[in-house]
């Protein structure tokens, strides 16, 4: 009764995911439209997380008449160059959800669809596919030109690229470097798509959980607080040693 139930479920599983396209559609390879959105949202990330950093690189360094001036890695060619060129193995984090529509098809997380199968599975449903078992967690065709196509664009449009990094970082980097030139007079479409979850959704749980996890910690440091300024005596003036702490510097990458 279990496996006939399970054959019933994973079948209209299978037909929800192939739902609106026949067998030519299978493979759908990505658009420029979509290869864009994604390399302009990894190179967003990928800069946000480079950005924080207060390294300072001394560009004296080989040169034979000691000229040259330090530099904060923030603002280096060294780490534009550092970015682009891995930003395309980013993609490949990416996995294909066949059970949303038009660019949200892409995202990074488990598919709705593999995560039942798999369930299936340890349940001990025998689940029949074309793609065996071992090749379910394996780069699809649709990632796998999405990465292809990343390599080709951030090639082609590298000095744009550099042209937003070293003047125009307040722009959005999707608008700047899609709609302005790799997609200009084309169609824009996917850049306005959001993805906004929905109940259950397993590629959306993680980074819910991340917030919440970030939340709480957020939320013990200012209960802590409130402890230890309760447990100072209350003199009316500030504390001998004591002062404010002074603002973080960011550079104009941490505001993307």
């Amino acid at each position: 009764m279990a496996a006939a139930a399970g054959a019933v479920l994973l079948m209209l599983l299978m037909a929800a995911a192939l739902a609106g396209g026949d067998d030519s559609d299978w493979v759908r390879l990505p658009s420029k439209c979509e290869v864009c959105k994604y390399v302009a949202v990894e190179l967003k990330s990928a800069f946000e997380e480079t950005g924080k950093t207060k390294e300072v690189i001394d560009t004296k360094y080989g040169f034979l008449d000691g000229k040259g001036s330090a530099v904060k890695y923030t603002q280096s060619d060294i780490r534009l160059i550092e970015v682009t060129e891995n930003i395309c193995k980013r993609l490949l984090d990416y996995n294909l959800h066949k059970e949303r529509s038009g660019s949200n098809r892409f995202a990074k997380g488990m598919s709705e669809t593999f995560e039942t199968l798999h369930n299936l599975v340890h349940k001990g449903v025998k689940v029949v596919m074309d793609i065996p078992y071992e090749l379910w967690n394996e780069t699809s065709a649709e990632v796998a030109d999405l990465k292809k196509q990343c390599d080709v664009l951030v090639e082609e449009y590298e000095d744009v690229i550099e042209d937003w990094y070293r003047h125009h970082q307040t722009e959005d980097l999707s608008q700047f470097l899609c709609a302005n030139h790799v997609l200009k007079g084309k169609d824009t479409s996917c850049l306005a798509e959001k993805w906004t979850g929905k109940k259950g959704d397993l590629a959306s749980v993680g980074e819910k959980q991340s917030k919440k996890k970030s939340g709480k910690k957020k939320k013990k440091g200012q209960k802590d607080e409130r402890e230890g300024a309760a447990s100072l005596p209350d003199t009316g003036e500030a504390l001998e040693g004591v002062q404010e702490q002074a603002p973080l510097t960011h550079s104009p990458a941490d505001e993307l």
